[in-house]
C-alpha cells in the first residue's frame, strides 16, 4: 500500500497524518484556498524526495510540494479530494556549503530565507533576497515561485540569484544540476525551467546561489512625493545619481500608514503632516555620508519631493522597514481583501496607479485601494480593501470583477498577472486570457514532457 511505503522511506519521524499538525499545511495565509491530505511526508534528504516521487509515479498518485507557505496564491494547497501527497521540504535545512572565495553557497529547498542572510553575513558576504516572509518562508519555495522583495532593482529576482540546482524529476530521477560556474553555455539552461514553475515540473531539493559583498554605508530615507507618478521621477533621478549604490525603493500609499498607525501599536510614522505618497529608499557603498542627503535637497528644491528624512542610525532604518513590513499584516485586520501582485513598465507606474484605480472604484464603490510596492522593478502589489462596514464574503464575492478590472489594465500597458508570487490555482484561470495560445502551448508541451502523468501539484499554473 502506498500509504505504507511512503512512512517507511521517511521513518517516524518524517510523516504525520494528525489533524491537529495537517491544519496549518492544509490552508494559506488569508484562509482563500483549503485542502486534505491524508498523509504530509517530510523527507530528510534527496534520496527519500526521489523514492517518494518514484513511489507516487508508479501508483499515479499527485504530489504537492510545499515550503514555508507563506504564498498568496494556492500555489501549495492540495485540493479538497484527500488523494494527494502533501510533501513538506522543512527538514531539508542543511547549508552543504558556504564558499565565500567563490561568492556561493549550496543550500537546501527547506532553508529559511533570513538563516542564509545570516549565513552569508557571518562569512561577510551578502545574500540579497530579502522580503516581508523572510523569517518563515523557505528557499524551494522562493525559487519555484521566482520571489522578488525589495532589493531586486540592484540585484534581480530569485531567478537572477541562482547558479545551480537540484531537482527531483517526475518519475523520481535525480537531476543534479549543482554548479557555481558564472559562465556555462553548454547547451540548455535547465535550471532556468524549474524557476517559477511551482513545483509542476520537478520539485526543487537544493541550490546553489550566489553572493555578494557585504554592502557599506547603508543609508535609508523616508521620502514623501506629491503623487505616484512623482516616484517615479524620484526614481530616475536617483538612479542617474547613485547608480547601483540605489538598492530599494518601495512605494507606500498614506492609507497603508493609516492602517499600519491603527493596527501596529510599535509602528512610528515619521511625519507629523501627512502626505499622499511615500517612498521608503535604501542606497549603499556611498562615497561619503551626506551624498544621500544633498541629492534628496536638491530634489526637495525641484519639488519633485515634498519631505524627507534619512535615518541616523540602524535602529531608526529598522524603524522605517518595520513600517513597510506591516503593511500586509495591518490590511488583514481592516477585512477582507483582494490582493493583485502585478507588474507595468516602470515609468507608467503612476499611470496605472491612478487609471486603476478608478477602474475598480468605480467597479466596486467604496472598495478601497492599496497600491504599494516595489517601484524600481515595476512591481505593484495592487491590493483593494473591503469597504468598511460590508460582509467580508459579499466583498469576497467580487474576486474575479475586480480580478478582471486590474488585470484588464494592466494587460493595457503592457504588464504581467503576475510580478513575484506566482500563479498558483488563484491565477490559473485568468492566465489563459493574458497569455498568447503560442506561449500557453509551449507550457503545456514543457509540462507533458516532464511530467506525462500530471502528478507534480496538478491543478497550478496551467
Amino acid at each position: 500500500m502506498l500509504i505504507e511505503k511512503l512512512k517507511d522511506i521517511v521513518g517516524p519521524a518524517g510523516w504525520t497524518a494528525d489533524p491537529v499538525d495537517l491544519e496549518p499545511h492544509l490552508t494559506e495565509w488569508r484562509g482563500l484556498w483549503r485542502g486534505t491530505t491524508a498523509l504530509m511526508v517530510s523527507p530528510q534528504t534527496t534520496d527519500q524526495v526521489a523514492r517518494i516521487v518514484a513511489a507516487c509515479s508508479a501508483t499515479g498518485t499527485a504530489i504537492v510540494p510545499q515550503g514555508g507557505n507563506t504564498g498568496l496564491c494556492g500555489g501549495a494547497i492540495p485540493d479538497e479530494s484527500g488523494d494527494q501527497v502533501l510533501l513538506s521540504l522543512s527538514r531539508m535545512s542543511s547549508i552543504r556549503a558556504l564558499d565565500a572565495e567563490d561568492y556561493s553557497m549550496v543550500v537546501e529547498a527547506g532553508c529559511i530565507l533570513s538563516d542564509l542572510q545570516a549565513a552569508a553575513a557571518a562569512a561577510g558576504r551578502m545574500f540579497p533576497l530579502s522580503l516581508a516572509a523572510e523569517g518563515s518562508c523557505q528557499i524551494g519555495g522562493n525559487l519555484s515561485t521566482n520571489a522578488g522583495g525589495i532589493n531586486v532593482l540592484r540585484y534581480g529576482t530569485a531567478r537572477d540569484q541562482v547558479l545551480g540546482l537540484e531537482v527531483v524529476l517526475a518519475d523520481g530521477t535525480i537531476w543534479d544540476g549543482l554548479r557555481s560556474l558564472r559562465k556555462d553555455t553548454a547547451g540548455y539552461d535547465l535550471k532556468q525551467l524549474f524557476i517559477g514553475a511551482e513545483g509542476t515540473l520537478g520539485i526543487i531539493t537544493a541550490a546553489t546561489l550566489k553572493l555578494y559583498p557585504a554592502v557599506q554605508n547603508v543609508k535609508t530615507a523616508f521620502v514623501a512625493v506629491p503623487s505616484a507618478q512623482s516616484a517615479v521621477e524620484l526614481l530616475a533621478a536617483l538612479h542617474q545619481d547613485l547608480s547601483d549604490r540605489l538598492q530599494a525603493f518601495e512605494l507606500i500609499p498614506d492609507r497603508a500608514l493609516r492602517y499600519v498607525e491603527r493596527h501596529v501599536p510599535s509602528a512610528s510614522i515619521p511625519f507629523d503632516n501627512g502626505h499622499p505618497w511615500y517612498v521608503l529608499l535604501e542606497s549603499a557603498n556611498a562615497m561619503d555620508d551626506e551624498t544621500l542627503e544633498r541629492h534628496l535637497l536638491r530634489l526637495l528644491e525641484a519639488s519633485i519631493a515634498s519631505d524627507a528624512i534619512v535615518a541616523k542610525n540602524a535602529a531608526e532604518a529598522a524603524g522605517l522597514w518595520h513600517l513597510r513590513h506591516s503593511i500586509s499584516e495591518a490590511q488583514k485586520k481592516e477585512g477582507a481583501s483582494l490582493k493583485h501582485d502585478v507588474s507595468v513598465p516602470v515609468a507608467r507606474i503612476g499611470e496605472f496607479i491612478d487609471a486603476a484605480t478608478s477602474a475598480v472604484e468605480q467597479a466596486a464603490p467604496g472598495a478601497r485601494v492599496v497600491a504599494f510596492g516595489h517601484v524600481g522593478d515595476g512591481n505593484v502589489h495592487f491590493n483593494v480593501s473591503q469597504p468598511g462596514d460590508d460582509p467580508p464574503h459579499a466583498f469576497l464575492a467580487q474576486r474575479d470583477a475586480v480580478a478582471s478590472v486590474v488585470y484588464d489594465m494592466v494587460a493595457s500597458f503592457g504588464g504581467s498577472i503576475s510580478a513575484e508570487h506566482g500563479i498558483g490555482q488563484g491565477k490559473r484561470e485568468h492566465l489563459r486570457f493574458y497569455r498568447s495560445e503560442t506561449e500557453l502551448d509551449l507550457m503545456r508541451t514543457l509540462k507533458a514532457a516532464l511530467d506525462p502523468q500530471h502528478i507534480l501539484n496538478p491543478g497550478k499554473v496551467i
